[in-house]
């Protein structure tokens, strides 16, 4: 398959395929005789799972280092175990984040007219006493 391809398949653009082979998240692509990339089913998983790790938050530097450890062996389960729950530990965190917003927002929509009006007039008024 052809970079072009790929992309379509894995909803990664081709700078991106280029970006992760050149820093290491994915192996090294076998090339034709011209030098162009001719990905297999097995580039395009990789490429499908630096992806997926990324959408979940992994830093690159977190992903070049479970990938590093990959590479190693079975004796580095529990390093990139760790890595991964690492991450869950920080979505939570922030997942935590985002429905103290959702929450504080629907209070002010609820109650808009009580809440917002009359602080929005002292702010205003503030500004203009400045």
């Amino acid at each position: 398959m052809n970079i072009k391809k790929v992309s379509e398949l894995s909803g990664v653009s081709a700078d991106t395929i280029r970006y992760y082979e050149r820093i290491g998240l994915i192996p090294p692509v076998k090339r034709n005789d011209n030098g162009i990339r001719n990905f297999d089913e097995e580039d395009l998983r990789w490429i499908v799972f630096s992806r997926q790790m990324r959408n979940a938050g992994l830093s690159i530097e977190s992903l070049v280092e479970y990938l590093t450890l990959f590479q190693v062996g079975n004796e580095t389960v529990p390093a990139r175990k760790e890595i991964i729950a690492d991450q869950i530990v920080e979505l939570k965190e922030k997942a935590s984040d985002l429905n103290t917003a959702i929450e504080r927002l629907e209070f002010k929509l609820a109650n808009y007219d009580e809440h917002m009006i009359p602080a929005e007039n002292a702010l205003r008024e503030f500004k203009r006493n400045r």
